[in-house]
């Protein structure tokens, strides 16, 4: 599937993930680094998708770029 076609929600679903959310962070215990949920405080993976996910500033303007991109070939 070509760029310009792909729709709004798979662009924003290539970035969905806990890895991509600003609330996503480690703690660390006995020497390792566990990902973690800051907001909720709960164990999670970079790979996981919520619903409650607010992605970091630079995700959301490389959503925006594609979608602006999309946008100007479609034209």
């Amino acid at each position: 599937m070509g760029e310009q076609n792909k729709s709004m929600r798979e662009i924003v679903d290539h970035y969905h993930h806990c890895a991509t959310c600003q609330h996503f962070g480690f703690r660390a215990e006995e020497n390792k680094k566990y990902p973690m949920c800051t907001r909720l405080g709960f164990d999670t993976k970079p790979e996981y998708q919520f619903d409650c996910w607010d992605p970091k500033p630079r995700v959301r303007a490389a959503i925006q770029k594609k979608l602006l991109n999309q946008n100007k070939m479609s034209s």
